[in-house]
């Protein structure tokens, strides 16, 4: 499916979303959503049907067709439903008024006054419309003229009648049962014709068929059709439909055109069709301009495709509802009762019992739409298709039925994902739910919800990542959770920018933003850990190089994003960036918590609530200034050979290093002591369950992980670097006694399989002690008295 079409239908949305409020505007005939949609689908078939292989496309065509005709019937049967039609006077009233009413005028009178009949003439006008177009008959240049030629020939030969011709030229020459016959090319014209006829009654171009039968040379048939247009005289109409109809000509007013005889005409049409003599052609011509219960069996064989069907069905209906109802009034219609009405006058038909029939007659209209359901089709798409259904049932007025059932399909299976026509239909009924909520059609909400998020999934799938935001926020309370399942989606695929706009369009659509951030994040958090191994024992080693992030961990680093975007979100930030730390740091991965780091804005160390947040956050920040500490001096003691042993070195240049090397040392010291009598990450929080248990055991962990390594590493730099500080060995040597000490219990922290032992300290303290001895002397414990 073209990327454009989605685009386009999102913009027709955006534009009617903006004017929800004007009702008018939304059903505009030209500039409404149904006619913009239906606009949109066509110029999509017409790019199709451009393609040099358009043939490999014409299912995809004809799907798209069928939706083209579904967006027409909505915008023409909804605006009737939607808004109150002008009040007018009913058929009997206007006979009471002028009993030489022309029968236009009541039979319209008889349409306003039932809205049922008002919305099946209108759906008979959009089958009428969306009909395929006739094919016109070959140009003739006479009446049965092969015929005519055999006839004169024959008789300036003297051969005589010729067996099987006929031998008059009158219309109905054919049909007088001997078996006389039409040369067999006027009999092949005269099938063509009579099917183009049908077409072009079918299409509802009833001028069109009058215009071809002239140049046929059949003006007979030409009035016959023309017999179907109700009598029409403006002069004897007390109806005007507007002012300018005031200024007509005299002449126009004066002028008349319908059959004043159409009842008339009706029952001989009538009897045409359902004769055995006629041509099945001929027969349902007649059964076409006059549809009728008796005929309607001859229209339905006739039919080839559904809507042909729906058309047989509503003509017939129609014709017979009005029908009725004029025969009703004929006693008070001088047109209908001839002189007789003047005398007897309208009628009287109690409410009640109007009202009874019109609800029976409502019945009896539904049970007919119903029964084509199952009816078998010739051509084109069967009656059971997803678009036929959809039409019926609007037609019906049962959309929230329809919604309901097209949503079961999806959860059952019964479309194809990712197939054509399984994205054409999910994109049809998505924008129709929004349409409907638009003009304040009550729709289903559970299926409502069930077909925009197939649509957010064939937009997925289609990669239309800046529309998901615009139909997720169609989603009520379930639009916040959708799009941040959606924005979870996008994983490693979208830089920091994609990511960003993605969440910028929330707000755009009318969404919480703060709450898709904070949600995205909670979703990505619970989607890593599910992807990564959990802590466990033995403690890992972080003496070894590390490798870089892997997917899974690059995917949890990543999360923190959603909440860096807004100021709003910074508070959700911290407390997911605690979350995250904890988790590297207990797994040992100091380079991918260093990483994290640079991906949080400054903003979150000013943050204070909640306090064991706050506490937590500061505390990893403390250790990582102390661990870049140590890199420091780690790095300027590498320098030592380059500065003390290399060659030209100035006495400065080596005093300004050892001073430097000096002071990183001491600013380690400090660092890591105020660190280890300061209650470094013990958590001082009450709360129960197992979210709380969790991050103490999370922060012990981490404890004796990194208290034991800091530990041993600053008693190395002390050790190290006793020759050019020799202070440094008795401040190693005190730390020993730091480590002991109960109001710290740092040695708990050395006791845990896997770690840094208390044994492998002591056995660096060891070490120094003996260091003490290098210079002479007994007492191992001197260098602590110096």
């Amino acid at each position: 499916m073209s990327d454009a079409l989605y685009s386009s239908c999102a913009e027709v949305l955006e534009i009617c979303q903006s004017i929800k409020d004007d009702l008018e505007a939304i059903l505009d005939p030209e500039t409404g959503y149904a006619p913009r949609m239906r606009h949109i689908v066509h110029e999509h078939i017409e790019e199709l049907q451009d393609v040099h292989n358009s043939r490999n496309l014409q299912d995809e065509i004809e799907i798209l067709q069928l939706e083209e005709n579904t967006w027409a019937l909505l915008q023409a049967v909804m605006p009737a439903r939607k808004t109150d039609p002008p009040r007018t006077l009913s058929a009997s009233e206007l006979l009471l008024e002028n009993p030489y009413t022309p029968t236009s005028t009541l039979a319209q009178a008889i349409m306003q006054a039932s809205s049922l009949l008002t919305e099946l003439i209108v759906v008979r006008e959009w089958l009428q419309e969306t009909a395929p177009a006739p094919a016109p008959p070959e140009a003739n240049t006479g009446y049965w003229k092969f015929t005519k030629h055999t006839i004169m020939q024959s008789l300036r030969t003297g051969q005589g009648q010729r067996d099987g011709l006929v031998s008059e030229m009158d219309p109905d020459a054919v049909n007088r049962g001997d078996g006389a016959a039409l040369a067999s090319d006027d009999a092949s014209y005269e099938k063509n014709l009579l099917q183009a006829l049908y077409g072009y009654v079918r299409a509802g171009r009833i001028d069109d068929a009058v215009e071809v039968c002239r140049r046929a040379h059949q003006p007979w048939r030409a009035a016959s059709i023309r017999g179907s247009l109700f009598f029409q005289w403006k002069a004897l109409s007390t109806q005007r439909k507007d002012e300018e109809e005031s200024d007509e000509d005299d002449e126009e007013l004066e002028s008349f055109s319908g059959n004043s005889k159409r009842t008339l005409w009706k029952s001989t049409c009538i009897r045409a069709a359902l004769s055995p003599t006629l041509s099945d052609q001929e027969r349902l011509l007649y059964a076409s301009i006059a549809p009728s219960s008796q005929t309607a069996s001859i229209l339905k064989t006739a039919s080839r495709t559904w809507e042909d069907h729906l058309w047989a069905e509503i003509s017939v209906m129609c014709e017979e509802k009005a029908s009725r109802e004029l025969s009703r009034l004929a006693s008070g219609s001088f047109w209908e009762g001839g002189l007789d009405a003047l005398e007897k006058g309208v009628p009287q038909t109690p409410n009640s019992q109007l009202e009874d029939e019109e609800e029976e007659w409502a019945k009896e209209v539904t049970k007919s739409l119903d029964s084509l359901k199952s009816v078998a089709v010739v051509d084109g798409a069967p009656a059971d298709h997803a678009f036929h259904f959809s039409q019926l049932y609007i037609i019906l007025d049962r959309t929230d039925t329809l919604l309901k059932v097209f949503a079961e399909g999806l959860q059952n299976g019964a479309y194809t994902p990712s197939t054509f026509e399984y994205n054409a239909m999910c994109r049809f009924f998505a924008h129709l739910c929004l349409f409907l909520q638009m003009i304040d059609v009550p729709v289903p909400p559970v299926p409502t919800q069930t077909i925009l998020e197939s649509y957010l999934g064939v937009l997925e799938e289609a990669g239309q990542r800046d529309l998901i935001a615009l139909y997720a926020g169609a989603l009520g309370d379930n639009a916040v959770q959708r799009y941040a399942a959606f924005l979870v989606s996008l994983g490693l695929t979208a830089d920091f920018a994609e990511r960003q706009l993605a969440l910028t369009r929330a707000s755009d659509h009318g969404l919480d933003v703060e709450q898709v951030a904070k949600t995205a994040a909670e979703r990505t958090l619970t989607d890593a850990f599910a992807a990564l191994p959990t802590l466990k024992d033995p403690l890992p080693s972080i003496i070894n190089l590390q490798p870089p992030p892997n997917e899974a961990e690059t995917f949890l680093l990543r999360s923190i994003e959603w909440t860096t975007f807004l100021p709003e979100t910074y508070p959700i930030a911290l407390e997911q960036a605690t979350v995250i730390l904890r988790y590297f740091l207990g797994a040992g991965r100091i380079q991918a918590a260093q990483t994290l780091l640079t991906l949080l804005p400054a903003e979150l160390a000013s943050i204070a609530e909640p306090e064991e947040v706050a506490t937590e956050y500061l505390h990893y920040r403390q250790f990582f200034v102390i661990w870049e500490t140590i890199a420091s001096v780690v790095e300027s003691q590498a320098q030592e050979a380059v500065i003390t042993q290399g060659k030209g070195a100035s006495r400065e240049a080596k005093a300004a290093w050892l001073a430097e090397y000096r002071g990183l040392i001491d600013q380690a010291h400090d660092q890591i002591m105020r660190l280890l009598t300061t209650e470094w990450l013990v958590s001082e929080e009450y709360d129960s369950g197992p979210s709380a248990e969790r991050r103490r055991r999370d922060l012990v962990r981490i404890r004796q992980i990194f208290v034991p390594e800091l530990i041993l590493r600053l008693h190395y730099l002390l050790f190290s670097s006793r020759k050019l500080v020799p202070e440094n060995l008795k401040r190693a040597l005190e730390l020993a006694n730091v480590v002991a000490d109960s109001r710290y219990n740092l040695y708990e922290d050395f006791m845990n399989e896997g770690g840094r032992s208390l044994a492998e300290y002591l056995g660096a303290v060891r070490q120094a002690i003996l260091a003490g001895l290098e210079h002479g002397g007994s007492d191992p414990f001197r260098i602590v008295g110096v």
